[in-house]
């Protein structure tokens, strides 16, 4: 507060009178001054000015953790990273100037991720306090796959890949009387047919059980052909070898692998606790879900092999559904436990390239040659 004292009887003399009114005036205007000023930016906080909006450490800090970037590349990468985000702040400068963040589809999407965020955080709150498995759940779980683990198998083909409008009648022929893949090349090439050559290789827990059967039951050289849209394979089986993964390498993907299921597990639940507990009232009806139907049964943008985004597990077998995007998206991608390292062990397959697309085939079915 500001107090102004006056002496008795110096009031009234127009001089005085006038010199307090400057006075006053001075200290309203340097008060009025102050809370104009944005308080000063704390030291080596800010790394770039541009068009007058500082770049933090704080918004680079949190760039290099989007992009997970080890520690021995930070340095590296903080040039390249801050120069992206000084692009955005020209870019969204230059769209501000045009009143795009006013246009109703931006503002939409602006809306839209603004909720997912929110709601996600909420989740991952909700699922944070989730224990790891202990190792005798770990150990159960190995035990109960002997086909993805101790008793794995792997399966190495050689195959032709093609049109599928050109497995005619008379390729499938030709390779019913080849003794191997290599003479139905020699066909393929005297009738000026196109095709591609290459390798797979897949294991039990790769596959689902009844295609891994069918592989088992096979003779070496054995040929089969594998229809897939535009695209057709001719395979043979090559090599049958056992391939254990022994539980000390499985047993850290089988947690991550049980924590992704269990989070998947709660938050579905937690989604179906705030549905009880809300008044949902459709106001088109046409797109209310049926009484049979359930929250888990309702589309989701495929980004995984499974509706809720995550990755099946090993043989085929997809996750627990979330009952919602935000349930999905919130729970950590579902790891595929170490039921497919390579035949060594020493690294999970996960952590390979994708083998060649023509393998995802495989796991749609198989059509025997005769």
């Amino acid at each position: 507060m500001l107090t102004i004292a006056r002496k008795a009887g110096s009031g009234n003399r127009p001089g005085c009178r006038a010199a307090a009114m400057a006075a006053l005036v001075l200290v309203l205007a340097a008060l009025s001054g102050c809370g104009d000023k944005a308080p000063p930016a704390r030291p080596g906080q800010a790394l770039a000015n541009v068009n007058g909006e500082e770049i933090t450490v704080l918004q680079l800090n949190e760039e290099i953790q989007r992009a997970n970037i080890p520690a021995a590349r930070q340095q590296q990468a903080s040039k390249q990273l801050l120069q992206a985000l000084i692009d955005r702040e020209l870019l969204e400068h230059a769209a501000i100037g045009e009143k795009l963040d006013r246009d109703p589809k931006v503002m939409g999407a602006i809306e839209r991720a603004r909720s997912l965020i929110v709601a996600q955080a909420y989740m991952q709150k909700r699922l944070a306090k989730v224990a790891p498995p202990t190792p005798g759940e770990v150990e159960a779980y190995y035990k109960a796959h002997p086909d993805y683990f101790d008793k794995r198998k792997q399966f190495r083909m050689e195959q032709l890949t093609l049109a599928a409008r050109d497995l005619t009648p008379e390729v499938r022929a030709a390779a019913d009387g080849a003794r191997s893949l290599e003479e139905v090349a020699v066909w393929l090439d005297a009738h000026g047919i196109q095709y591609g050559r290459s390798q797979a290789t897949r294991s039990t827990a790769d596959l689902n059980a009844g295609l891994a059967k069918k592989l088992l039951e096979m003779p070496k050289g054995q040929l089969f052909s594998v229809r897939e849209g535009e695209r057709a394979m001719l395979l043979a089986l090559a090599e049958v070898r056992d391939a254990p993964v022994p539980l000390t390498v499985a047993a850290p993907q089988i947690a991550q692998f049980l924590v992704t299921r269990k989070h998947k597990e709660l938050a579905a639940a937690e989604v179906e606790r705030l549905r009880q507990g809300a008044k949902i009232e459709y106001l088109n009806k046409e797109l209310a879900l049926d009484a049979n139907s359930t929250p888990a049964a309702r589309p989701e943008s495929r980004t995984g092999t499974t509706a809720a985004g995550g990755a099946a597990l090993p043989g085929g077998q997809p996750p627990p559904a979330a009952s919602s995007s935000a349930a999905a998206s919130a729970a950590a991608p579902a790891a595929r436990p170490a039921a497919a390292p390579s035949a060594e062990g020493a690294a999970p397959a996960a952590a390979k390239p994708a083998p060649v697309p023509d393998n995802a085939a495989l796991d749609r079915g198989v059509a025997g040659l005769k």
